[in-house]
């Protein structure tokens, strides 16, 4: 079994061609005609479902798509994930499982880049996104909402609709919506850091040598995951703008280094009221559950709210810069 989000065709070009090194066979076939192949052993593509953080949904209730590389291998495999999910949904071949997996991302990705362009153009209208976005969501039909924020995070949607854009040009074929929402999500960060200069600036402070504190590096709320995080990416730029960054989140203690960024040894710092005033602004990069936005705005000069998290928040809005 392959469950790694991949291009179409990966299973078939890449996987066989190594575990057939061994001598053993599995033919590639379809159709009622090969039902009874020979076959050495059984090979299926089953995409990864799995949202970090949400409670809902566990492995046994999300259907597990499945396509084998023959009949034989289907049938083992939907008898295989039969025992452990609740439904088990066959497609005609690995190469239709591979892509039904990055039509599923690479829907997210387009939507939620169509809604960051849209805060863009929002905020310049002086129109507030999130309201429209609500008010839009009460259509019961044609409408599913979608969310604005400083860029993409996780292992999944930044990355993977890229595979079939790579893949494309094989076919001479240019995947147009996705390339220009990977450009759109990808400037994200560098909006929320004009938004936090812009903000500064208002208060006669400039960037270079202000103090920050990042709220949240986990690139989703309430989760231990940093990969891809859009935080990442702020901290990086506000550093090289000659901004002084510190950093709270209670999923991670202590950052290390990774492949595209390197803030090994910074530690979360505690948070009160206290530490909070001595920031020239605090940003919400990640809004976690156990943030108490109320206080943080009370405590804090400016707050740079890149996720809404300060909706509720009445007192001292004049504090809060939407971004």
């Amino acid at each position: 079994m392959l469950e790694s989000t991949t291009y179409p065709g990966t299973t078939e070009e890449l996987v066989l061609p190594i575990l057939e090194k061994s001598g053993l066979r599995c033919p590639i076939a379809s159709g009622i005609e090969s039902d009874n192949i020979p076959t050495d052993f059984f090979l299926a593509f089953s995409p990864e479902r799995e949202d970090p953080g949400n409670k809902q949904y566990g492995l046994a209730q999300i259907p597990k798509v499945v396509g084998g590389t023959n009949p034989p291998s289907a049938r083992a495999a939907q008898a295989l994930y039969g025992q452990v999910v609740a439904k088990v949904v066959p497609v005609s071949s690995t190469r239709a499982a591979e892509m039904a997996k990055l039509l599923e991302n690479i829907f997210r990705c387009v939507n939620i880049a169509l809604v960051n362009e849209l805060k863009l153009l929002a905020s310049r209208m002086n129109i507030d996104i999130w309201e429209v976005i609500d008010a839009a969501a009460t259509k019961p039909f044609g409408f599913m909402p979608f969310y604005p924020g400083p860029g993409l995070g996780g292992h999944c949607i930044p990355v993977d609709p890229f595979y079939l854009s790579w893949k494309a040009r094989e076919y001479d074929f240019a995947a147009r919506f996705i390339e220009l929402a990977g450009e759109i999500n990808t400037a994200m960060p560098y909006h929320v850091v004009d938004a936090v200069a812009d903000s500064l600036n208002k208060h006669k402070k400039s960037i270079n040598g202000a103090k920050l504190l990042i709220l949240g590096v986990a690139y989703k709320k309430d989760v231990d995951d940093l990969r891809e995080s859009p935080s990442l990416k702020i901290m990086q730029l506000l550093q090289q703008r000659g901004a002084q960054l510190d950093y709270n989140d209670p999923y991670f203690p202590q950052l290390h280094r990774m492949r595209h960024y390197n803030f090994e040894n910074m530690k979360s710092v505690p948070l009160s009221a206290q530490a909070l005033g001595q920031y020239d602004a605090a940003i919400i990069a990640t809004d976690h559950s156990s943030y108490d936005y109320h206080a943080i705005v009370d405590a804090s000069k400016i707050v740079v709210d890149t996720r809404n998290a300060t909706r509720r928040v009445a007192r001292n809005r004049n504090r809060i810069v939407a971004c």
